[in-house]
């Protein structure tokens, strides 16, 4: 589909992917035009490359994936892109349905073809930062999570929002990397699209940026809580079996089968062993506490708290 824009009447051709198979879109008949077309039949990675017509035109192409799922690594969406100052190629861009008429209308103020392929590269930078609003929630959530229900699924839940603001970023970086190739080859002027465009790029990353801190200091904050722990229950086990050590000890003396042990015969032997085992007990325990290597043994976490 080829629309015309503006009042230097420059042109947006809008092709699926599909279409590349049977037709050739408008270009200039030229050995780089033909390898785009090529590249863009068979490309579902991030690409970008600068060259030069024959006139000595700038010309920007590549490829861009604008949208991708979370969790899934092949749900994403691509689009293919030729550009020069009067003429913008897409092949696979899809625009949301109930904001064509808006986006018609917007593409009809802007100056040349950079400023519409810009325009798009800040609707979708848009489009992320819906998410990333949504992110902020559900960021939220978890600060408080981690102070309130601190355990292993917390976990899980801070390293998944690490692996989504990574995949946030890795759809980000190379709409800049595009912004940055546009100014390379002084395509963008000084238009207004292009400055509002690269505000909302800067924005998207300066948030991203701050919210990679939070979860590291959180992955940080949860790795020292959960070190403490593991420390202290390991601690317990040890002073558990210290303490217990003359119980085994005195167990496994009287519970030997030599014929001669004179302990069988005193008739207050009984008593006696269970005073001793009961005494070097409370003894070995004191020993632990007055060295202040007991810790809080006999103390329960209480709730909403890190380490008490």
């Amino acid at each position: 589909m080829e629309t015309y824009f503006g009042k230097q009447n420059w042109k947006w051709v809008s092709l699926h992917q599909m279409e590349l198979e049977n037709i050739n879109p408008p270009l200039p008949q030229d050995p780089a035009s033909d390898a785009w077309l090529e590249h863009a039949r068979k490309n579902q990675t991030n690409y970008v490359k600068v060259g030069s017509l024959e006139n000595g035109e700038k010309v920007l192409k590549g490829s861009l994936i604008y949208q991708q799922n979370f969790s899934e690594e092949w749900d994403f969406k691509i689009f293919h892109f030729y550009l020069k100052k009067d003429l913008l190629v897409t092949v696979g861009l899809e625009l949301p349905g109930d904001e064509q008429e808006e986006i018609q209308q917007q593409l009809g103020s802007a100056e040349n073809a950079v400023d519409g392929f810009l325009f798009f590269l800040g609707e979708i930078v848009n489009g992320l930062l819906v998410e990333i609003d949504k992110f902020e929630v559900a960021l939220k959530t978890l600060i408080w999570g981690v102070r309130k229900r601190n355990e292993t699924k917390i976990l899980e839940l801070l390293y998944t929002r690490r692996h989504e603001l990574l995949v946030a970023k890795n759809v980000l970086i190379p709409i800049k990397e595009l912004r940055m190739a546009i100014e390379e080859i002084n395509l963008h002027g000084n238009s207004e699209v292009y400055k509002s465009t690269c505000r909302r790029i800067e924005r998207a990353m300066a948030l991203l940026g701050e919210y990679e801190h939070e979860l590291d200091a959180m992955i940080n904050l949860e790795e020292v809580i959960s070190s403490h722990r593991g420390n202290e229950i390991m601690k317990t086990l040890t002073v558990m079996t210290t303490i217990f050590t003359p119980v085994m000890a005195f167990g496994a003396l009287w519970g030997m089968n030599f014929k001669h042990m004179p302990e069988l015969e005193w008739r207050f032997g009984y008593i006696l062993s269970l005073v001793l085992i009961i005494v070097s007990t409370a003894l070995l325990y004191g020993y632990l506490k007055m060295k202040g290597w007991t810790g809080d043994l006999l103390k329960g976490k209480k709730r909403g708290s890190f380490f008490k």
